[in-house]
């Protein structure tokens, strides 16, 4: 029998994001749930800033009833001691006479089989509602009056129906019931009779329930705002989430700043929305304009003192923004406070730390033929604008202020856009992209050099996302950057440390930075290249062999290859042609002898991919390991010369289907 199942935990407001990191667990803890008590049922969750909620439109009323076999001693043992079977007995709960034998495999073994009846739902399901709250993971919890449970926010009221049936347990402090608490504006609470009138009485008492119709509110009600005004606002999904996990009734309204604000970057005034006020800013004619969407959460007709209060909280704080940028144009860029500021123990400030990226600059300057001038003023004022009111104030803008107040000084863009680039994995300029390196590699280093090495998840320091960057930028800006050559150029700059085990972590980002089989990776890394640009053309050419037609065939083809020649010394090749026995050598090393002349990395690979013919021609009519021994050094000395030149883009032998 099924019967509809309605669960409600009331809290007090919910912190979004917390709330939107254990979203994507939270159905599945409580289907983990249902299928450890043999209840499993389809079902839907909701959520609002108060509340979080279960719904089955039909549930089982009981668990189904099952046949349970019990399996004890074999039946030789039980005979000669008997005490096993009274043990056996007993566990099943019946008599020694009652104890039967069965046989399983060659030999039979004590035997018992009961029918247990399920166990009503009702019965079960305040252990299983306790269980699903005890396994959500929200980050900090807290205590709350004289409860000693601890939750995310304070449990205010449990509702628990089986269709009209109030389930009784006690949880958190508070024993479920029948009511539902309405929106905050209202004062009564909302008494169930019957569980599919929960939802309609929410729905009129100010609580949309279904956080996609929220969301779906928000962004129609936007969409009126826009062509109402003329204005387009500026959707940011993340934020857009956070405001559906705060809202019960959602509407969104257009508030206005002081035009004098607009002097500001527009990253400071949309960080000052975005980030402190969760306001959507607001963009006319492509700009950024004197305006932001807040979505209020009240159940009310006249929103007039919702927009002024909000007006009035950002004017303050673009008052404050306005003051801290009027004053950081008057002290400029410098980076002498930078020597009071420590970047990490052992590693000295922060001004080290520039001081260290500046002798990484010179050298990348100079193999690079970068201006050396700019990339060297770049470094020096890179770090600059964490001395300022402004990224005192908003951390998230480092480099982004730096590059406006290089702006204001008059410095040349293109130092100006290597100085906001320096954080992201974007270079639009040489400058930039040296920049951005030499602080990467400087990180890197400096980190492994006094030991804070990421371990398993674990990497508080963000040198996984170094690693990428150093990736990105190289390929994206033609920088043949070779990374064991550069890092042992460094290495005296620092502490002494196992410079492998740094290129080894860097050439470990390869795998999650290509889309392909990580065999493809691993035979490019296999034959010592350490060239980031080589090892990108290098990987997608393989990449784009691999996934050919017929590549197979011609894996078995190359890997025979790699097989006959594994244990021989590449550097003993030495091919006599008066040692030619048969024309299938002659014929092969005729053609193989023209891949000198190409010097093309595509073109040399699909030269060598058309020697298959007769590489198979080779081995089907050649005995290689024949008694001679010249005879047979020469035709290893074929096979390896071909396999040698392969090993100029990748092990062949390592590339797995």
């Amino acid at each position: 029998m099924l019967k509809p199942l309605l669960i409600e935990i009331g809290v007090e407001e919910l912190p979004a994001i917390p709330l939107l990191k254990e979203l994507p667990n939270i159905e599945k803890k409580w289907l983990d749930v249902l299928e450890k008590y043999d209840l499993k049922a389809t079902f839907s969750f909701y959520y609002t800033p108060r509340r979080l909620t279960l719904w089955h439109r039909e549930f089982p009323v009981k668990q189904e009833d099952k046949t349970e076999e019990i399996w004890g001693a074999p039946k030789e043992i039980i005979e000669k001691n008997p005490k096993a079977l009274e043990g056996f007995a007993k566990k099943c709960g019946i008599s020694v006479d009652e104890v039967t034998f069965k046989a399983k495999g060659n030999k039979e073994f004590a035997y018992f089989q009961k029918e247990v009846k399920g166990k009503e739902a009702k019965e079960l399901l305040p252990q299983m509602i306790n269980e699903w709250l005890n396994s959500l993971s929200f980050g900090k919890t807290m205590k709350w009056g004289e409860c000693e449970a601890e939750f995310i926010r304070p449990v205010r009221w449990i509702l628990c129906m089986l269709e009209d049936e109030v389930i009784e347990f006690d949880a958190y402090c508070v024993k479920s019931s029948n009511i539902t608490k309405p929106h905050r504006i209202f004062k009564d609470d909302i008494e169930i009779g019957y569980v599919g009138d929960y939802f309609c009485r929410l729905d009129k008492h100010g609580v949309i329930l279904y956080q996609d119709e929220r969301k779906a509110k928000i962004l129609r009600e936007i969409e009126k705002l826009e062509k109402e005004n003329g204005i387009k606002v500026e959707i940011d999904e993340d934020l857009l989430a956070e405001i559906v996990a705060i809202t019960e009734y959602p509407t969104p309204l257009l508030g206005k700043f002081d035009e004098e604000f607009l002097v500001l970057p527009p990253e400071v005034i949309i960080t000052s929305m975005k980030e402190h006020q969760r306001y959507f800013p607001v963009y006319k004619d492509g700009k950024l304009t004197n305006a932001f969407v807040v979505v209020s959460n009240a159940y009310t007709d006249n929103f007039d003192k919702i927009i002024a209060g909000n007006e009035k909280v950002l004017r303050a704080r673009l008052s404050d923004a306005l003051f801290f940028w009027e004053n950081d144009l008057k002290n400029g860029l410098s980076i002498e406070g930078l020597k009071d500021i420590v970047y990490m123990d052992g590693l000295g400030s922060v001004y080290d730390k520039v001081k260290r990226e500046e002798k990484i600059a010179e050298i990348l300057a100079d193999k690079f033929s970068a201006d050396k001038d700019k990339l060297l003023k770049a470094v020096n004022l890179a770090k600059a604008d964490l001395l300022t009111e402004m990224v005192y104030e908003f951390t998230e803008l480092q480099g982004v202020m730096g590059y406006y107040y290089a702006k204001a000084a008059g410095i040349e863009d293109e130092i100006a856009v290597a100085i906001k680039e320096q954080y992201t994995d974007e270079a639009s300029n040489k400058t930039s992209a040296l920049l951005n390196i030499a602080r990467n590699l400087d990180t890197l280093m400096a980190l492994f050099s006094i030991g804070k090495i990421p371990k398993g998840n674990k990497d508080p320091f963000g040198l996984r996302r170094a690693a990428n960057y150093i990736i990105k930028i190289a390929n994206e800006n033609d920088i043949d950057l070779d990374i064991k050559d550069i890092i042992n150029e460094l290495k005296d700059n620092y502490k002494d440390f196992d410079t492998n085990s740094l290129v080894d972590f860097i050439f470990e980002r390869l795998y999650k930075f290509y889309n392909v089989n990580p065999s493809v990776i691993r035979s490019v890394l296999a034959t010592g290249e350490s060239n980031l640009r080589e090892i990108d053309k290098k990987v997608k050419l393989i990449n784009e062999m691999v996934n050919s037609e017929g590549f197979k065939e011609l894996s078995s083809t190359f890997k025979r290859v790699a097989n006959i020649v594994k244990d021989f010394d590449l550097n003993s090749i030495n091919v006599d042609e008066s040692l030619f026995e048969k024309e299938e050598e002659k014929a092969l090393w005729d053609e193989f002898k023209k891949v000198k002349e190409i010097k093309n990395l595509e073109e040399k690979l699909d030269f060598l991919v058309s020697l298959k013919p007769l590489i198979d021609k080779f081995f089907d009519n050649v005995m290689v390991n024949v008694d001679d021994e010249k005879v047979r050094h020469n035709r290893k000395s074929l096979i390896a010369s071909i396999y040698k030149e392969f090993l100029d883009i990748a092990d062949i032998k390592e590339i797995t289907l």
